[in-house]
């Protein structure tokens, strides 16, 4: 999944596959997650956000499933 930069100290990129509805945020740390059953509008406030690493913490943290990606 493509992903792209975000201004954030704390993420480094964020890409969003409409048709299954999967987040992907990069961390600073390199860390990779994906989130499942996320609505576009979650998606878009995200990236929209003066604060995306508030955003986050806020609005997608334990309120989405979500597994770590491997590559």
């Amino acid at each position: 999944m493509r992903r792209d930069r975000v201004t954030s100290s704390v993420l480094r990129s964020v890409g969003y596959d409409p048709d299954t509805a999967v987040l992907e945020i990069e961390f600073v740390s390199g860390d990779v997650y994906r989130y499942f059953a996320v609505p576009p509008s979650v998606h878009r406030g995200l990236v929209d956000s003066a604060s995306p690493g508030a955003y986050f913490n806020r609005t997608i943290s334990d309120r989405y499933p979500t597994r770590q990606k491997y590559d």
